[in-house]
């Protein structure tokens, strides 16, 4: 009966559509005209009246003409490109919001089904992840109609693509999942919080999942391919420990190969020199990643030099990454969000340094309530507040780190430290605001300060500064924009006075101004495209001295600045080939103009370079152009799935660097000198090949893997015996430049949670130099290959941690690694009835071994919810085994008599104690 009524309903709706349809024909003109005022235009044109609710036809616009056209036809071009279908019924047109009125019935209608033929709709609310989230609640949304409804429509599937974000935050959600109820269809959220899935014709119940966040239950009609942003709220439901990873077997599926990524959060609990927390030191504890040695500043990234590293703070370059002679980072630990080291695989956004990128990102502060984080230690404390500035869309976080250490060198009993001293400070500040789903802007500050003076006569100053503004906007769900503009600055000074002859101020000053747009688009599900372009001014004022007092016989002077400009396109896309091969493919080119005013030398061919054998002296305007440099830069990565949880990867890299460190020292120091590419000085270039394997332990939350590396380099820069390198007019005078090579294997184990969990990394390595030349005296060890200053063939490393209680839990870090190069005296004469020195090749032999084991207990304050602040104290002790690591060997003619020194920096254990809290 209910069927026989229905089609005797149907039926007559059908015949009074039929029977009223108006054979008038309309002609009217439309050119951006409001879509109600285009209705009502044509209802007037016409003997029917128009039944609509006015919000329907919000926000359309037409611009259409219509000669002698039936209304029928009228209306449909009307509503073409809107939601609105329509009924003709009795003299009167009903608008109809995405809803259509059938005219016959399916096919087979009366044809009852066969029970067993017959799928009830199933509805499963098994969780995706985790068990602990089959008793949280699921909140249904309302019902949502993407598309238009049409009859007869052509397609069975369509696609439904969006975005979802922190409702507080306003942050991308990565990793969350999107799927139909019955797990058929579905697709996980990128990096961008962004997501597609293709869904069939009409009513589809989707539901999400990830773990700290609501879950919810949303209805979608799908009539066509649209789109759908949802926000989600944080799930505060109080639940067991719950460890979220928004990254899980990322270092499997990923393409890259030879990436790092440290856990800010977990390194508060790994023991390191005088307590401080420090992300970049814990890096060194990577396979891959080293240091000259104990208390050096500077990195050693699969064999290429200090300089060659890019380090990153929000987008803006930090030339100085250390403090305090470099025992710590300049990098704040309670402000950092995340740091991505890349030692291969380097994205092709990125650019101007051969081996390796740290791309260090400050967080974002609370939009919701202030909160805070500090500590305090022996000669540190450090202070991070997080300001809701507008609630729900705009924070700002700021930090702030000194030292009080000078008390600590006046209570050692070396007379000649008494009255030195050794201070920094640093400060931060990031403002993000949302302006809507779609718009973001934020800007970061950034400034450090050192100042020591280890004699009475000279004091030593280094800052950096930073500035870097970013404004982002998503066009739709598949494309996204990036503005930045940034600015770096470095400086030093040397203030002597010890002796009123002699006495003057020195200083060195580099600025770097960056633009940058980053663009990316999702061509298909297959394709991800990232494309742009930027161009950076490199201004650097390598010296000038003043004398200080009347008495000063110091002259003054100042070299000429130097100028560049290197420019890049880049296009990079990862290309999903099936589901076990993965490419991640990008082309960089760079273009690089070193730029006048300046005074370059033209030297005479297959001679020494000096004064003597200048033929040419060339002058430059101001921004003349003096040498052009550049090239393709190639990035290739591939991943292979042998498992779901095993994969094989490789890559290639071509890196260019068109800007150098100059320094005397074994590592990187404060008052080094940075140099540009000029007429004289060609770029840096290298290639890099790497190989990897990856395997994970799902139940046990361990993770292998094996990587191994070749890396080529030439016009790698070094110096003469003896070089002059500071306040110097013809520097390429005291300069070399040759090709090294670097190789080696990479072996990691991580255990990522439980109550005993940690790293155990090892590597070998070789890193080569070779300086060769048909002039002799531009030939090191006979032009054949010797050891960097830095190799150290083993490293091997163990951090591991493990929990007693919820509050309680102790801490241990191992350390061994092959003593670096050094050159000896192998023999002796006398010169002028004085001993003088033979010395061996250039580092042909090497320092002891270094090792050393820290140890630490961390004790959680008590987990009341109602008090100030929450506290974490750690209790350390640095090099327990009192172990006497050589830092370097020297060798001094003391009365005519040969000494060798060895310099240490801890020798004894060095025990701290260092509070920390959260409110």
């Amino acid at each position: 009966m209910q069927k026989r009524f229905f089609v005797l309903v149907l039926f007559s709706i059908v015949c009074a559509v039929t029977v009223a349809q108006n054979t008038q024909n309309i002609t009217v003109s439309f050119n951006n005209t409001p879509l109600k005022e285009a209705v009502l235009k044509v209802e007037t044109l016409s003997d029917k009246t128009f039944y609509f609710e006015d919000s329907w036809l919000q926000g359309y616009s037409v611009t259409k003409s219509f000669k002698n056209e039936t209304l029928r036809t009228v209306l449909d071009g009307l509503f073409s490109n809107t939601n609105i279908n329509y009924v003709l019924h009795e003299g009167k047109v009903i608008l109809l919001n995405n809803t259509y009125v059938y005219t016959e019935l399916p096919t087979n209608y009366f044809n009852d089904a066969k029970p067993e033929e017959k799928q009830p709709e199933t509805i499963d609310n098994a969780p995706i992840f985790q068990e602990e989230y089959a008793s949280q609640s699921v909140e249904t949304r309302k019902l949502v109609t993407i598309g238009k409804q049409t009859p007869n429509a052509s397609n069975k599937t369509y696609i439904l693509s969006g975005s979802f974000k922190n409702a507080k935050t306003g942050e991308p959600l990565q990793n969350l999942s999107i799927s139909t109820t019955d797990r058929s269809k579905y697709d996980v959220t990128d990096a961008d919080g962004r997501f597609s899935i293709r869904l069939p014709y009409g009513l589809n119940k989707l539901e999400t999942n990830l773990l700290g966040f609501e879950r919810i239950r949303q209805d979608v009609i799908m009539y066509g391919d649209g789109s759908l942003n949802i926000q989600l709220r944080e799930n505060t439901e109080s639940l067991d420990e719950v460890i979220v990873k928004s990254n899980k077997d990322a270092n499997v599926r990923d393409a890259v190969v030879g990436v790092t990524n440290i856990n800010i959060e977990a390194i508060k609990t790994i023991p390191l020199v005088l307590g401080e927390r420090d992300v970049l030191k814990v890096a060194t504890t990577m396979p891959g990643i080293k240091t000259a040695g104990e208390g050096s500043s500077g990195f050693n990234v699969r064999g290429g030099r200090a300089d060659q590293n890019l380090i990153l703070l929000d987008d803006a370059v930090l030339y100085n990454p250390s403090h305090f002679l470099g025992f710590f980072s300049a990098v704040n630990p309670f402000t950092t969000g995340s740091l991505e080291i890349y030692k291969a695989s380097i994205p092709a956004e990125f650019g101007g340094r051969l081996s390796s990128v740290f791309d260090i990102e400050t967080k974002s502060g609370s939009m919701e309530k202030f909160k805070g984080e500090g500590s305090v230690g022996p000669i540190t404390a450090n202070l991070a507040v997080e300001v809701p500035v507008v609630k729900g869309k705009a924070s700002l976080i700021a930090g702030f780190r000194a030292t009080y250490s000078d008390w600590i060198l006046r209570s050692l009993d070396e007379e000649e430290l008494k009255n030195s001293e050794a201070s920094f400070y640093d400060g931060i500040v990031k403002y993000k605001h949302n302006i809507d789903n779609n718009n973001s802007i934020q800007g970061t500050f950034y400034y450090s300060k050192d100042r020591f003076s280890i004699t009475s006569d000279s004091i030593f100053d280094y800052n950096n500064r930073l500035i870097s503004l970013k404004y982002g906007r998503n066009f739709n769900d598949k494309s996204r924009a990036e503005v930045i503009l940034v600015n770096s600055q470095y400086k030093y000074g040397i203030n002597y006075e010890a002796d009123a002859n002699e006495d003057f101020d020195f200083g060195y000053a580099l600025n770097e101004y960056q633009a940058k747009l980053n663009l990316s688009y999702k061509l298909s599900k297959k394709h991800k495209l990232s494309y742009g372009l930027s161009s950076k001014l490199y201004a650097i004022d390598p010296g000038n001295i003043e004398p200080v007092g009347a008495n000063s016989d110091v002259l003054s002077k100042t070299l000429d600045r130097e100028k560049g400009l290197e420019s890049a396109v880049y296009i990079a896309d990862l290309f999903e080939v099936n589901k076990r091969l993965l490419l991640d493919v990008g082309l960089r080119y760079s273009f690089y103009a070193a730029l006048g005013e300046a005074t370059q030398n033209v030297y005479e061919a297959d001679v020494p370079k000096s004064e003597n054998s200048i033929v040419e002296v060339k002058h430059y305007d101001k921004n003349e152009i003096i040498e052009t440099y550049g090239g393709p830069e190639y990035r290739i990565a591939a991943r292979y799935l042998l498992g779901s949880d095993f994969s094989v990867k490789a890559g290639f890299n071509r890196t260019i660097q068109y800007l150098h460190l100059l320094s005397t020292n074994t590592t990187q120091s404060p008052t080094d000198i940075w140099k540009l590419s000029d007429l004289n000085i060609a770029p840096q270039r290298a290639n890099q090949y790497s190989l990897g394997f990856f395997k994970n332990l799902p139940a046990s939350d361990v993770e292998f893997s094996l990587e191994g590396y070749y890396k080529t380099m030439t016009d790698l820069l070094d110096y003469k015996i003896g070089a002059q390198l500071i306040l110097n007019d013809n520097l390429e005078t005291e300069l070399l430049q040759g090709e090294g090579k670097a190789y080696g294997i990479e072996f990691l184990v991580k255990k990522n949670s439980g109550k005993f969990n940690g790293y155990f990394g090892y590597s070998y390595s070789s890193s080569q130099v070779k300086l060769d030349s048909q002039i002799m005296q531009e030939r090191v060890n006979n032009g054949e290959f010797f050891p960097a200053n830095y190799d150290k063939p083993h490293d091997f490393s163990v951090v591991a941690n493990y929990k007693l209680t919820k509050r309680f839990s102790f801490s241990g870090n191992f350390t061994y690694q092959t003593g670096r190069p050094i050159t000896y005296p192998i023999g002796r004469y006398v010169f002028a009835g004085e001993e003088q020195v033979l010395y061996s090749d250039r580092n042909q032999f090497r320092i002891p071994d270094y090792y050393r084991l820290d140890l630490g207990v961390n004790i959680e304050g008590n987990h009341k919810l109602n008090k100030l602040a929450h506290s974490f104290i750690n209790i350390s002790v640095y090099n327990v085994l009192g172990r006497n690591n050589p830092y370097s060997v020297f060798f001094v003619n003391d009365a005519g008599e040969i000494k060798a020194y060895k310099t240490s920096i801890f020798s004894i254990p060095v025990p701290t104690i260092t509070y920390n809290f959260k409110f």
